[in-house]
Protein backbone atom coordinates (compact mmCIF):
# COMPACT_ATOMS: atom_id res chain seq x y z
CA UNK A 1 0.00 0.00 0.00
CA UNK A 2 1.23 3.48 -0.80
CA UNK A 3 2.81 5.25 2.29
CA UNK A 4 0.74 8.45 1.59
CA UNK A 5 -2.13 6.91 2.85
CA UNK A 6 -4.49 6.14 5.99
CA UNK A 7 -6.26 2.89 6.47
CA UNK A 8 -9.49 3.76 8.97
CA UNK A 9 -11.73 0.23 10.22
CA UNK A 10 -15.27 -0.10 9.46
CA UNK A 11 -17.78 -1.84 11.23
CA UNK A 12 -21.14 -2.89 10.98
CA UNK A 13 -22.91 -2.61 14.34
CA UNK A 14 -26.35 -5.01 14.22
CA UNK A 15 -28.89 -4.78 16.98
CA UNK A 16 -32.25 -6.86 16.97
CA UNK A 17 -34.96 -4.53 17.19
CA UNK A 18 -36.94 -7.36 18.80
CA UNK A 19 -34.53 -8.14 21.91
CA UNK A 20 -35.33 -11.77 21.08
CA UNK A 21 -38.76 -11.99 20.13
CA UNK A 22 -38.27 -12.56 16.94
CA UNK A 23 -36.45 -15.69 17.31
CA UNK A 24 -39.09 -17.10 19.33
CA UNK A 25 -42.02 -15.51 17.62
CA UNK A 26 -41.59 -16.16 14.38
CA UNK A 27 -41.88 -19.87 13.43
CA UNK A 28 -45.29 -19.80 15.05
CA UNK A 29 -46.47 -16.14 13.05
CA UNK A 30 -44.43 -16.89 9.65
CA UNK A 31 -43.89 -20.40 9.32
CA UNK A 32 -40.15 -19.19 9.19
CA UNK A 33 -37.61 -19.01 11.44
CA UNK A 34 -35.91 -15.42 11.49
CA UNK A 35 -32.83 -14.52 13.89
CA UNK A 36 -33.88 -11.28 14.63
CA UNK A 37 -35.54 -7.83 13.07
CA UNK A 38 -32.38 -5.90 12.23
CA UNK A 39 -31.09 -2.41 12.79
CA UNK A 40 -27.46 -1.72 11.48
CA UNK A 41 -25.23 1.25 11.77
CA UNK A 42 -21.86 2.06 10.14
CA UNK A 43 -18.92 2.67 12.53
CA UNK A 44 -15.73 4.49 11.03
CA UNK A 45 -13.79 7.56 12.50
CA UNK A 46 -14.87 7.02 16.01
CA UNK A 47 -18.76 6.67 15.46
CA UNK A 48 -21.78 5.66 15.00
CA UNK A 49 -23.96 6.71 11.58
CA UNK A 50 -27.48 5.12 10.77
CA UNK A 51 -30.43 6.44 9.13
CA UNK A 52 -33.94 6.34 10.64
CA UNK A 53 -37.41 8.77 10.17
CA UNK A 54 -35.07 11.48 11.12
CA UNK A 55 -32.34 10.83 8.58
CA UNK A 56 -28.85 10.29 9.17
CA UNK A 57 -27.61 10.50 12.62
CA UNK A 58 -24.72 9.57 14.52
CA UNK A 59 -23.12 9.55 17.80
CA UNK A 60 -20.30 7.63 19.85
CA UNK A 61 -20.71 4.30 18.82
CA UNK A 62 -23.41 2.13 20.83
CA UNK A 63 -24.63 5.37 21.89
CA UNK A 64 -28.15 5.44 21.03
CA UNK A 65 -31.27 4.14 23.23
CA UNK A 66 -30.63 0.57 21.65
CA UNK A 67 -27.60 0.30 24.03
CA UNK A 68 -24.98 -2.11 22.87
CA UNK A 69 -24.87 -4.04 19.61
CA UNK A 70 -26.04 -7.38 19.33
CA UNK A 71 -22.96 -8.26 17.12
CA UNK A 72 -20.33 -6.21 15.42
CA UNK A 73 -18.94 -7.27 12.13
CA UNK A 74 -15.73 -6.36 10.55
CA UNK A 75 -16.27 -4.83 7.15
CA UNK A 76 -12.97 -4.56 6.43
CA UNK A 77 -10.24 -0.99 5.75
CA UNK A 78 -11.05 2.12 4.48
CA UNK A 79 -8.91 5.06 2.71
CA UNK A 80 -11.92 7.55 2.38
CA UNK A 81 -10.77 10.62 5.11
CA UNK A 82 -13.37 11.77 7.78
CA UNK A 83 -13.50 15.00 5.44
CA UNK A 84 -14.09 13.20 2.69
CA UNK A 85 -17.09 11.02 4.17
CA UNK A 86 -18.61 13.83 5.53
CA UNK A 87 -18.92 15.43 2.65
CA UNK A 88 -20.57 12.20 1.31
CA UNK A 89 -22.73 11.74 4.14
CA UNK A 90 -24.23 15.48 3.50
CA UNK A 91 -24.74 14.46 0.12
CA UNK A 92 -26.84 11.47 0.96
CA UNK A 93 -28.74 13.75 3.12
CA UNK A 94 -29.60 16.23 1.20
CA UNK A 95 -30.81 14.04 -1.38
CA UNK A 96 -31.22 9.88 -1.21
CA UNK A 97 -31.74 9.89 2.46
CA UNK A 98 -33.43 12.54 4.05
CA UNK A 99 -36.23 11.61 7.11
CA UNK A 100 -39.17 11.42 5.08
CA UNK A 101 -37.79 9.05 2.29
CA UNK A 102 -37.69 6.27 5.25
CA UNK A 103 -39.81 3.21 4.65
CA UNK A 104 -39.66 0.64 6.79
CA UNK A 105 -39.22 -2.58 4.24
CA UNK A 106 -37.81 -0.51 1.46
CA UNK A 107 -35.27 2.33 2.33
CA UNK A 108 -34.08 2.05 5.65
CA UNK A 109 -31.37 1.27 8.35
CA UNK A 110 -29.87 -1.43 6.14
CA UNK A 111 -30.33 0.05 2.96
CA UNK A 112 -28.21 3.28 3.93
CA UNK A 113 -25.37 0.50 5.85
CA UNK A 114 -25.36 -1.42 2.78
CA UNK A 115 -24.65 1.63 0.56
CA UNK A 116 -22.05 3.40 2.77
CA UNK A 117 -20.64 0.05 3.34
CA UNK A 118 -19.94 -0.25 -0.32
CA UNK A 119 -19.04 3.71 -0.63
CA UNK A 120 -16.15 3.02 2.16
CA UNK A 121 -14.98 -0.93 1.79
CA UNK A 122 -15.96 -2.07 -1.93
CA UNK A 123 -18.16 -4.61 0.47
CA UNK A 124 -21.78 -5.13 0.59
CA UNK A 125 -23.36 -6.06 4.40
CA UNK A 126 -24.52 -9.35 4.72
CA UNK A 127 -27.67 -10.33 2.54
CA UNK A 128 -29.30 -12.13 5.89
CA UNK A 129 -30.14 -8.18 6.90
CA UNK A 130 -30.85 -6.84 3.42
CA UNK A 131 -33.19 -9.52 2.36
CA UNK A 132 -35.46 -9.34 6.20
CA UNK A 133 -37.95 -7.31 4.51
CA UNK A 134 -38.66 -9.47 1.86
CA UNK A 135 -38.49 -12.92 4.04
CA UNK A 136 -41.31 -11.16 6.24
CA UNK A 137 -43.29 -9.99 2.92
CA UNK A 138 -43.05 -13.62 1.47
CA UNK A 139 -45.44 -14.67 3.71
CA UNK A 140 -49.58 -14.49 4.58
CA UNK A 141 -48.93 -12.79 8.05
CA UNK A 142 -46.40 -10.38 6.67
CA UNK A 143 -48.81 -9.38 3.82
CA UNK A 144 -51.26 -8.89 5.96
CA UNK A 145 -49.21 -7.24 9.02
CA UNK A 146 -47.88 -4.68 5.68
CA UNK A 147 -50.14 -2.00 6.04
CA UNK A 148 -49.34 -1.26 10.13
CA UNK A 149 -45.57 -1.97 9.21
CA UNK A 150 -45.51 0.60 6.48
CA UNK A 151 -46.58 3.24 8.59
CA UNK A 152 -43.89 2.35 11.41
CA UNK A 153 -40.63 4.96 11.22
CA UNK A 154 -37.89 3.97 13.61
CA UNK A 155 -35.35 6.60 14.85
CA UNK A 156 -33.50 5.23 17.61
CA UNK A 157 -33.02 7.90 20.40
CA UNK A 158 -29.85 9.01 21.10
CA UNK A 159 -28.41 10.03 17.50
CA UNK A 160 -27.60 13.56 16.75
CA UNK A 161 -29.45 14.27 13.27
CA UNK A 162 -26.35 14.70 11.29
CA UNK A 163 -26.40 17.91 9.66
CA UNK A 164 -23.40 17.90 7.82
CA UNK A 165 -21.24 19.53 10.89
CA UNK A 166 -19.65 16.14 12.04
CA UNK A 167 -18.90 16.58 16.20
CA UNK A 168 -20.74 19.70 16.48
CA UNK A 169 -23.33 18.79 18.76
Amino acid sequence: MDQNYTSYPVKLFVYDLSNGMARQLSPLMLGKQLDGIWHTAIVVHGEEFFYGGEGIANCPPGGTSLGEPNSIIDLGITEVTEEIFMEYLSSLGESTYRGNQYHLFEWNCNTFSNEVAQFLTGSKIPAHITDLPAEVLSTPFGQALRPLLDSINIAPQGGNNFNGHYGQR
